[in-house]
Formats: C-alpha cells, structure tokens, sequence
C-alpha cells in the first residue's frame, strides 16, 4: 500500500492518516467500513461457494442486479405492510439464485461454458436494469428513472443518523456463517470441494456431480441476490441506473485474496471495505480518490498469486528431490 501511495506522488504519512480516520478512526469511519464491506462479503462468498465445484461464475454483478430488482419489485406488488420486508429479501435470494441457476443449466444441460455465461448473463442484467428503471419498476409519476423510494418502515434500521450502520450488515454476517457451516459441516458442502477437485472421481465415488453443482451456483446466486437487496434496503432506498457499483466483480480478487476461505473472505471484505472507506476521505482531501484501491486491490491479489506459484514450485522442487 505505502507504494502505491507513493506511485500516486501523495503524501505517505499523511495519506495513511486519513485512511485510518476514514476506516477506523471514529465510530463512523468503523459502520463505513462494514458498509462497505457487506457487499463484498457476501459477493465473494458466492464466488467462492461456485468457484469451490468447479463452476468458474464471473456472474456475481448480474445476480446482485437481479437479486435488488426483485426486491424493488416485491415492494411494488405488495406496498408497506407487515411482511414485506422479509419477503422483499427472499424474492432477492430467489431472484439471484434463479438467475445464477440459468448459467448452471446451461453448462450442465448444453455445455455452455459458465465463465462465459455468466459474462454474457451481467450484460442481460444490466439492461434489464435499464429497461425497469425506466418502465417496469419506474416511480409513477417520477421524472428520474428509479424505482418509488422505500419509506423508512422498508429500510433496515439504521442506529444512529450520524452513521451509516444498519441492520443489515448482522443480515450479510448470518448468512457469512450460514455459509461456513454449510460448507465446512454439511455432507453437500463437501460434495462441493470434491466435485470441484475432481469431478470424474466424484462421480465415480457415487456424488451427483451435476446436482450438487446447481446446489453450489444456486446458493451462490442466492448470496448475490441477498447483497443486492441489503445495499437497496440499507442504504440507497431507491434503485436507479447506477445501482451496478461494480461489487459482484470486486468480489473475485475478494474472494482470491482470501485463498477461496470463508474466513479468509471475511477477512478480505473487511480489509478492503476500510480501504473504500479510507479513500473517500482521502478523496475529500486529493484527487486521487477510491481509484487508489483498485490498484492496491490488483497488487495485492498479484501478491497472492505470485507467493502461491512460488511456494508450488518450491514444494514441486523438493518432491523432484525426494524421488530416488
């Protein structure tokens, strides 16, 4: 990170002074960074719980789009009333898991290749935002393209106006541990990793390679959906054409950096959820702005690939050795 601050011809000490009261300095610097990071939690989960069988999703944008419009269009059916906000959060799960079930039937149906799918699906997504913006969805009587804002009885309970916390973040941790447990405790979570580490063995072993394939890409999707809704519900109130905040492709190095773990993913949506949240106030002050931590997010996924290819060769150097 130091530098990539230097690189920016900035102030090191300085910068990294106003990224740490940005991200953890105060109490608001600490609910911007979890904000921030609840997104990419969830996101990088569902990269990671596909990714796991093998199905390689570069999905996680269209599902998050699909998964906010579905709420919004939950709300519209049915208006304030006692249970819609849970309903608006299962039609987002459902919405997003649909729509990632789509690229895993047509990869375990007619072959389609899921990286290259789930691309071409985030292009759908994205107009299908554009058209709902502007007919579908759109607020009656409104001159902006956005779907009727939420009141405040829709809207995740927000703790103090002087932050940005909400309720929904807890939301994004149950289901980060729901994930955990479901990968790591479950018969299908680990059908998931073996079907992923070889999927002819597994088949061989008696595992429905295929349907515990359509388990991973929907629960995956489901994650997406759900961190969809969460941003909607916490903290935009409406979705207009910018709603694609480029979080489900922010998820992959998220995901990668944390070594495909759920813990590590954690760790890695924490840490660059107080970089977004650092660099909006290094914004305020340069103009080098929240640019910085893409390029910090590229280097340090590098990093990772660099040490991981290292540590390959030096066990692959020593197994030639041991060999007689």
């Amino acid at each position: 990170m130091v530098l990539t601050l230097a690189v920016f011809g900035l102030d090191v000490p300085q910068a990294l002074g106003l990224i740490w009261n940005g991200a953890l300095g105060s109490e608001a610097g600490i609910s911007r960074t979890l904000v921030r990071a609840t997104p990419l939690l969830l996101a990088g989960l569902a990269v990671l719980v596909a990714w796991r069988a093998g199905m390689y999703s570069i999905g996680a944008e269209g599902q998050y789009i699909m998964g906010g419009l579905c709420a919004a269009a939950v709300f519209q059916a049915l208006g304030e009333r006692g249970f819609t906000l849970p309903l608006m959060l299962l039609g987002a799960i459902a919405g997003g898991a649909a729509y990632a079930g789509l690229a895993g039937a047509l990869f375990i149906y007619r072959g389609v290749q899921v990286v290259i799918s789930t691309i071409l699906l985030n292009f759908i997504a994205l107009s299908t935002l554009r058209w709902a913006v502007q007919n579908g969805l759109k607020e009656p009587g409104g001159f902006t393209p956005q779907t009727t804002p939420l009141p405040d009885a829709m809207m995740f309970e927000r703790y103090k106006l002087q932050t940005d916390l909400h309720a929904g973040v807890w939301v994004a941790l149950g289901a980060g541990l729901l994930t955990w447990w479901f990968l790591t405790r479950t018969k299908l979570g680990f059908s998931i990793k073996w079907v992923g580490a070889n999927p002819k063995a597994s088949e061989f072993g008696g595992i429905p390679v295929a349907r515990t394939q359509m388990a991973a890409m929907f629960w995956s999707g489901g994650l997406c959906g759900l961190a969809g809704a969460i941003t909607y519900m916490g903290v935009l109130r409406s979705i207009d054409q910018s709603f694609s905040e480029n979080w489900g492709f922010l998820a992959i190095p998220v995901a990668l950096l944390g070594a495909l773990d759920p813990v590590g993913t954690l760790v890695s949506a924490l840490y660059f959820g107080a970089l977004f949240a650092g660099c909006e106030a290094l914004s305020r002050s340069t103009s080098v702005g929240t640019s910085v931590v893409l390029v910090i997010q590229a280097v340090a996924v590098l990093a990772i690939v660099a040490v991981g290819q290292w540590r390959f060769s030096v066990r692959s150097k020593k197994a030639g050795e041991a060999k007689p």
